[in-house]
């Protein structure tokens, strides 16, 4: 931020920061013009607003927080409701969701509070003492008992995930089911008519979580659609549960000839496990990871990936906030396409 002397030469010097009478003067408008480009509460012309807030990034300009929530009625902080429950598994997408939050909310001018607590009663706490212009909540179950609070709020919420009814609320996430049929799709085309979908934790499942049941429903329906052999195996992260997991799935289907795989923090002992059996990947198995790109690309055996965009999906959801503030009715649900990248992982089954 600019600073500027308030005392002649020679003398002691106090530096202060930029006004908007500072601002005013350097774009060539009044104050109370530059009050409205930041408030909204009055129409600015295009080439106006431009100067002014030209003269904002020039200057280094900020208005003090509190005195623009008490001019505006908003606070230009969202709230991030992540459970730590969302960490147990899957902790680098959810770190990069957070990441993609944060560089969202950064470009906007807005900072972030984030809870941590799974607690209804603390979510409606947050929401009711007007600390925040925004809800954007994490690790959504198919009936999450937030919803109905976040039904009655004021603020706009977004929710990183879809519920069974999502009435009234805004949601953005990777549309899983499509991803568990594209996993399908892929590996048949490959010539795999065997399948093992290695998904969430046992307890994700068991809760709903809703990208670990959506996930299992695309796989399913495409595996039933298309007449392959299939399983579907609990995945925890430790090396012995995630040869537990490997073994289940290979006595379950026998003869299975590919994995999917969606626990990005049990890739690791999933591609030991298949060693110490002595399976190659892929000349014996096919090994397709549900994660974000760049942790299933840099294994020992690098793994063909359908990507979870995991920054893209925070700094989607914050974008959906900012515009949920200005357009309170705007309700939408965005799904993000799959996208499957190659990287050797995936080859036809082995000859009988």
């Amino acid at each position: 931020m600019k600073t500027f002397d308030t005392a002649p030469r020679g003398i002691g010097r106090i530096r202060r920061m930029a006004t908007i009478a500072d601002v005013a003067k350097l774009a060539g408008v009044s104050s109370s013009t530059v009050s409205y480009v930041l408030s909204g509460k009055r129409p600015i012309s295009a080439a106006t607003r431009a100067r002014v807030e030209r003269a904002i990034r020039e200057l280094g300009f900020s208005p003090h927080a509190g005195a623009r929530a008490l001019a505006t009625n908003q606070t230009n902080v969202l709230g991030l409701v992540v459970p730590l429950r969302a960490l147990e598994t899957n902790s680098a997408t959810v770190m990069e969701i957070v990441a993609g939050v944060l560089a969202g909310a950064r470009e906007h001018g807005d900072d972030v509070l984030v809870l941590t607590d799974e607690d209804v009663a603390d979510v409606h706490r947050l929401a009711a003492g007007s600390r925040v212009d925004a809800l954007v909540l994490m690790d959504i179950e198919r009936h999450d008992p937030r919803l109905p609070v976040l039904a009655a709020l004021r603020q706009p919420s977004i929710l990183i995930g879809v519920p069974s009814d999502s009435q009234g609320l805004s949601c953005v996430d990777l549309d899983f089911t499509a991803a568990g049929r594209l996993a399908v799709r892929h590996l048949t085309e490959h010539g795999h008519q065997r399948i093992a979908l290695l998904g969430a934790s046992e307890a994700a499942i068991a809760r709903s979580a809703n990208y670990a049941v959506r996930i299992i429903e695309g796989f399913r329906e495409e595996a039933g659609r298309l007449g392959v052999r299939h399983t579907v195996v609990p995945l925890e992260e430790s090396y012995p549960q995630a040869a537990a997991a490997v073994a289940r799935a290979r006595a379950e289907v026998e003869g299975v000839t590919a994995f999917v795989v969606h626990n990005e923090g049990a890739l690791p002992g999933v591609l030991d496990a298949l060693a110490r059996e002595g399976l190659r990947v892929p000349e014996d198995v096919s090994v397709l990871a549900v994660s974000p790109t760049r942790l299933a690309a840099h294994l020992p055996v690098p793994l063909s990936v359908i990507d979870i965009p995991s920054v893209e999906i925070g700094r989607t959801a914050v974008a959906m906030a900012v515009d949920r503030q200005a357009r309170p009715m705007a309700v939408e649900t965005r799904l993000l396409a799959p996208r499957l990248l190659e990287h050797g992982s995936c080859a036809a089954p082995p000859a009988p």
